[in-house]
């Protein structure tokens, strides 16, 4: 009788461990990372370079499993997934996805906060982006590391985008975000949430006018083939983040811990090349393909949006941070 507790006692550990999103295989630690992109995006050619350099570092004993394409839930799903110690130990959401979760990350979401990408960079790779990726530890989501997701501009079907009033009547895809919704209204569109993986088909039968994303985004979707007018007026600089689930976390020794952190830095410094070559590709392609290129006035999309911005000073602690972004100093400014 005792030896068959104790087998049963064995089995529900190992279930417990394989539905942790980590698990023993071989006598290697691997980790389940799911995301939505396709595996010719740079942030999925990123993630592979960082389970390349895990193994390496770990001398094997470490390992990543990459499940692309919404192979295990949308962005959404596998954030909860991981809150209550799923299947999966990894994964990249929008920093946008993360305001429900972590309020800290709202402010990445605001419109036209940063001075350029130097200054952008400059912010999440200092202290305040360290503060944004450690705000999630109390809802069981680590930060590890922000992907370069580039600026978010709008794209249409029917009618091409010079200025804000010609948003007025255009339902406009958003991301699942509080700070996106209020954006696209503000500047007098209709903001409509849609999963990443129905948008194409929500454009094609006109459930929406137009969205808004940058141009890897746009062309690898293939997007393009519908919207064909893409307005250049970069209103936000929303990274993409790479979270671990606090329970696979707590699973990992401090020198598995600091493996992991090290790969993801690294590959976040690699997905910053890829990408970077990655949006001037996709932009020439979705031009050639025949999209007409509006490079409008930004000035009058941020006047536009600027009573918003004065809307989250009302809040000391978002102030503050805002302040703080303002004045990071850019090395070589």
């Amino acid at each position: 009788m005792r030896s068959w507790c104790i087998t049963l006692i064995l089995v529900a550990l190992c279930c417990l461990w394989s539905l942790s999103g980590c698990e023993r295989q071989d006598d290697a630690t691997v980790i389940r990372l799911a995301h939505g992109l396709p595996i010719t995006h740079p942030v999925h050619k990123a993630m592979e370079f960082m389970a390349q350099r895990l193994d390496e570092k770990s001398a094997g004993t470490m390992r990543i499993e990459i499940y692309p394409g919404e192979q295990l839930g949308t962005e959404r799903e596998c954030l909860e997934l991981m809150q209550i110690g799923g299947s999966i130990g990894i994964t990249k959401v929008s920093a946008a996805v993360m305001e429900s979760f972590a309020p800290a990350y709202e402010v990445l979401s605001l419109p036209y906060i940063f001075r350029d990408e130097a200054h952008c960079w400059a912010v999440l790779e200092g202290p305040i982006g360290r503060e944004i990726l450690d705000s999630g530890e109390g809802v069981s989501l680590r930060g590890l590391c922000f992907y370069d997701a580039g600026s978010r501009s709008f794209y249409s079907i029917n009618r091409p985008i010079h200025e804000p009033a010609d948003l007025q009547g255009l339902k406009i895809r958003v991301q699942e975000s509080p700070t996106a919704k209020q954006l696209v209204n503000t500047l007098g569109g209709s903001a409509t949430p849609i999963p990443w993986g129905e948008l194409y088909s929500a454009l094609q039968q006109g459930v929406v006018d137009g969205a808004e994303n940058n141009p890897p985004s746009f062309y690898l979707s293939r997007h393009y083939e519908v919207a064909r007018f893409y307005t250049l007026n970069e209103h936000t600089f929303v990274p993409d983040v790479l979270l671990v689930s606090a329970h696979t976390w707590e699973k990992l020794t401090a020198q598995q811990r600091t493996w992991l952190q090290e790969a993801a830095d690294e590959s976040s410094a690699h997905q910053r090349v890829l990408w970077k070559k990655s949006s001037d590709e996709s932009l020439a392609a979705v031009e050639a393909a025949g999209v007409q290129i509006i490079r409008p006035d930004k000035s009058l999309f941020a006047e536009k949006i600027a009573p918003m911005l004065e809307q989250y000073r009302d809040d000391p602690e978002l102030a503050a941070l805002l302040d703080r972004i303002r004045d990071t100093e850019v090395q070589g400014e």
